[in-house]
């Protein structure tokens, strides 16, 4: 089948207004709703009001055979031909395709959704058409169907492949680089690429499939790898693999839900960078753009199906009565989608469910992971369980269940909801870790976990050793740690085959659970629960904008990723000591610039493996520690200049230096992050208060105005976790220094971006092709 992509030239507008807006898809509704203390999307959902949304286009192409395919609309999607009803779809995250039969160019075709009731989700969900549509159209009677076309590895070694093309009349070929690698005709057949470029984190070599029947035409990517796992670990081709990984959330930061490839393209790679290998989809489907972005890189996916199983976490999500009759439809879709992504190594069944402590929870994990075998036979199926929920459920201290959570049926809390389960664990803090290391729990948790390809523990390290001794077949990791137990963690890895790796929660910022990760300043900070204005989780070891801080440093330094020590400041800036949340091990930022804080006391954190650092300020050595684990903290009087940090070895040799300056007459500067980006594509551009060299000042931060000529200004704004302004009002506040603009490319020639600050400006260009 033809494929277009769908995106322009929708007719949106909100149910009970009679407003209407052209629009062009990927689209978050929701983003542009006004927040409010009083919205039903609560501080989950950063206070932004719900809705729901009609969108409408015609089809502008006559076809005898036309299929829609959506990446993900939020949610309870209704698609209508003509005001035909074609196909209902609950579930926000995962994709779908409807099937339209044929089509007329004046036909209308009409998309409803929305969210009717709050609180809906555990963070910010988005809401409408947030990524991509695909119309695929064809004129023969026999055509090559959305996801039909399957490769799947039998034998890395010998490049061993399996095609699958749905159609016993197709023909197909294989491309590397451009250069035809082999050929084949039929519907399941078997082939050996010679030579074959296996694709790993390391070495991520794709092919490209074209397969053709009659005129139709479909093509797709994949790679050749192999995932096996055993009491020895995890092997990609043979190679023994520890996990680097993060979790993420599916929204893209100053663009809400809203999905454009090079924003999740912008983030994998920033991550890669860094020393991850591995990404979790936490906790839902992701993109189809990051999926590839991913398979370009280099980067292991584990993607997950859904938060909640039976029992709701919230009032209005997608648990119980939905989750029952659409959860097959959902895996299915999500696995046949993501089938050619070498990416995916592992399927999810969800996060954090109460369900497994029962015999009815443990036969669901048995018969999804059987569906999933049954379409997929070459990729793990897991979960990210948090053991102590599974143990306390089973004691009838449940917790997302009828006997503590919310009841499916009534719609009740009965007693402790995800808010207040997040509050406990935030007083727990790590020793969550060992909460279900005893002999009971391993009674209570062992049946479903067993069930399991392999086993991902969400604050579960403790377990580790004990699991290695009590079930040596068992292969674990961690779906979802502390950020700053990455040392400890990491040493488990190395030194427990059956453990490998580990995923810190979280590796990037997001909208909504505001302020889980949060060291405050002010007493409305001070709460697990932050109040209205605060909008960001505040978590992420990279900000909301993709600046890295002491948790990116930290986690990269475990790795020995770095290749010289890496030096941060916790903020000076304040008068009084931080209120800290417990999914932060620290705020320091890679700065020395702090303007009018001369004499204050500073926290400095050195990342690097070595035996011991040596710290000098504007040249003269002031302190010498040894490191625990990979960070050494040092506490100076705060003096502007040059801070640096030389790393030794135990025999007294100087292994690497870095050092960091103070500002020098900073003043507002715009830094594109490429020069030349292509028609309908998007550039950021950091909005920066700094010196000449790049150095940012942090303490001198100002409210900017930026303009664009021949181009879209899509958002602008900051990192700032607590702000009432609006990324769509073209004003807002730098923080530490620091914001940035997203602009789009309407048409060929030079877009011009302009940003005012007071009596200043400045100007630049980027060409678009």
């Amino acid at each position: 089948m033809k494929k277009t992509l769908f995106n322009e030239n929708w007719i949106f507008r909100k149910d009970g207004t009679d407003s209407e807006k052209l629009i062009t898809l990927p689209h978050d509704a929701m983003f542009f709703e006004k927040r409010d203390p009083n919205a039903l999307s609560k501080d989950a959902g950063a206070f932004f009001n719900i809705g729901t949304y009609t969108y409408e286009k015609k089809a502008k192409v006559d076809a005898k055979h036309a299929v829609l395919e959506f990446d993900g609309v939020y949610k309870d999607a209704k698609v209508y031909l003509n005001d035909e009803l074609k196909k209902e779809y609950h579930y926000g995250y995962a994709p779908f395709v409807v099937e339209l039969g044929s089509l007329k160019k004046d036909d209308v075709i009409k998309v409803a959704c929305g969210i009717k009731d709050g609180p809906d989700s555990r963070w910010y969900p988005g809401a409408g058409i947030y990524r991509d549509v695909n119309l695929y159209t064809s004129d023969e009677d026999e055509y090559i169907g959305v996801w039909d076309v399957k490769v799947s590895t039998l034998d890395y070694k010998t490049g061993l492949i399996k095609v699958k093309t749905g159609n016993p009349k197709a023909e197909f070929e294989i491309t590397f680089k451009g250069e035809i690698v082999a050929k084949g005709q039929g519907d399941d057949v078997d082939l050996i690429i010679d030579n074959a470029k296996l694709w790993c984190a390391e070495e991520p070599n794709l092919y490209e499939i074209k397969v053709t029947v009659g005129n139709d035409t479909v093509s797709d990517h994949f790679g050749i790898r192999q995932i096996e796992c055993n009491r020895n670990g995890l092997f990609v081709n043979g190679k023994n693999t520890l996990l680097k990984g993060g979790c993420i959330h599916h929204d893209n930061g100053l663009l809400g839900s809203a999905t454009y490839y090079k924003s999740e393209y912008r983030r994998v790679k920033t991550l890669k960078d860094a020393g991850f290998n591995a990404i979790r989809s936490a906790h839902n489907p992701t993109s189809k753009h990051l999926l590839n972005a991913c398979d370009e890189l280099g980067i292991y996916v584990m993607d997950e199906a859904w938060d909640m199983w039976f029992h709701k976490k919230n009032k209005a999500d997608y648990g119980g009565k939905l989750w029952r009759e659409n959860h097959e439809e959902d895996l299915r879709n999500m696995v046949n989608r993501d089938f050619n992504h070498p990416s995916v190594i592992m399927y999810s069944l969800g996060n954090e469910v109460s369900e497994p402590a029962k015999k009815e929870g443990v036969e669901a994990i048995k018969q999804m992971r059987e569906l999933f075998h049954s379409i997929d036979k070459n990729r793990l199926v897991t979960g990210g369980f948090n053991l102590m929920i599974i143990f306390n459920s089973s004691k009838g201290k449940g917790i997302y269940d009828e006997e503590g959570g919310m009841n499916s049926d009534t719609n009740q809390l009965n007693g402790m909801n995800s808010t207040m389960f997040n509050m406990i664990a935030s007083f727990i803090g790590p020793s969550m870790n060992k909460s279900a290391n005893s002999k009971k729990a391993d009674v209570i948790v062992s049946p479903g976990l067993d069930e399991l390809d392999i086993c991902g523990y969400n604050y579960g390290s403790g377990r580790y050793p004990l699991d290695a001794k009590l079930h040596p077949d068992r292969v674990t990791f961690g779906s979802e740690t502390f950020p700053y137990t990455i040392d400890e963690n990491w040493e488990y890895a190395k030194s427990i085959p059956q453990n490998v790796g580990d995923f810190m929660w979280t590796a990037w910022d997001y909208i909504g659970e505001n302020g889980i990760g949060t060291w405050a300043y002010d007493k409305s900070g001070a709460g697990f629960s932050k109040p209205y204005p605060w909008w960001l989780s505040d978590a992420g070891a990279f900000d909301i904008i993709g600046t890295p801080n002491a948790e990116a440093f930290w986690a990269s330094a475990a790795w020995d990723a770095l290749e010289r020590p890496m030096i941060t400041i916790q903020p000076i800036n304040h008068d009084r000591k931080p209120y800290k949340a417990i999914w932060r091990g620290s705020n320091g930022i890679a700065s020395y610039s702090w303007k009018n804080c001369d004499g204050k006391k500073a926290v400095v954190e050195v990342f690097f493996h070595c035996d011991h650092v040596e710290l000098y300020q504007n040249s003269k050595k002031i302190a010498s520690k040894k490191p625990k684990g990979s960070r050494t903290i040092f506490k100076i009087k705060y003096a502007p200049g040059t801070l640096e940090a030389v790393a030794f070895d135990a025999a007294g040799n100087e292994i690497a230096r870095n050092a960091l300056n103070s500002a020098k007459d900073a003043k507002l500067s715009l830094s594109p992050e490429e020069k030349e980006i292509r028609v309908n594509d998007i550039v950021y551009i950091g909005v920066n208060i700094a010196d000449d060299n790049g150095v940012v000042e942090c303490n001198d931060d100002r409210k900017v105005a930026v303009s664009v000529e021949n181009g879209e200004l899509l958002a602008f704004g900051s990192a700032n976790p607590r702000t009432e302004e609006d990324v769509h009002s073209g004003e807002y506040s730098t923080y530490y220094g620091k914001a940035l603009a997203i602009v789009k490319a309407t048409k060929a020639g030079e877009i011009k971006v302009t940003a005012k600050a007071g009596s200043q400006q400045c100007q630049t260009a980027v060409k678009a092709v």
